[in-house]
């Protein structure tokens, strides 16, 4: 097998019941959770990404009490809180790698994290020669799309699979899709 599977931000913070909640976000963590039982042994590789931001400072600026909700959010995904775990339907056990992003500074993309062992995301990909990326979580229009858009950068075939997204803004999201598909991505639903 040469495919990995990048789940990104599958996080309490991100659905519905969170500091930043996204309409559908507890759906599309079930949605993964029934994917993965029924295909992960389709893939080498499954990395979950989290934000994991600092407590007790802005993380570089983005954090703020009065956000743009662009570049600038409120308070969300502090390490080690309930906001930072991954949502309760979202069965992470078929997840091979974990990575963690922000860390006191603003981070979309899966490639900005690293595993708590030292590696990265293009670190593994090397290490397990894969050749496609399939992605999918939350949200669509930030760090599904920055992750979709690196994945792209790396010369690796990329594959978002549409119906284990959750976007922000309905207008935005759809945006994100288009520019994720004229920059090569293929878009498709999960059943293979």
């Amino acid at each position: 097998m040469t495919a990995a599977l990048f789940l990104v931000d599958v996080q309490n913070d991100f659905t519905e019941h969170g500091a930043l909640g996204v309409t559908g976000g507890d759906a599309v963590a079930r949605r993964i959770s029934d994917f993965l039982a029924a295909h992960a042994d389709d893939y080498s590789l499954i990395v979950a990404s989290r934000d994991w931001h600092d407590g007790g400072n802005d993380n570089g600026g983005h954090f703020s009490d009065e956000p743009d909700f662009v570049t600038t959010w409120p308070v969300h995904c502090v390490a080690g809180t309930f906001g930072a775990d991954y949502d309760e339907g979202f069965d992470t056990t078929r997840v091979t790698h974990h990575i963690k992003k922000g860390q006191g500074k603003p981070a979309y993309s899966l490639f900005e994290g690293i595993g708590d062992d030292g590696v990265s995301a293009d670190e593994l990909l090397a290490i397990h020669d894969i050749v496609d990326i399939d992605v999918a979580g939350i949200a669509t229009d930030y760090c599904v799309r920055a992750s979709a858009l690196d994945a792209l950068a790396t010369g690796r075939g990329v594959r978002v699979l549409t119906d284990l997204i959750a976007g922000v803004h309905s207008e935005s999201s759809e945006r994100a899709l288009v520019e994720i598909s004229r920059a090569g991505a293929v878009l498709s639903v999960s059943d293979r």
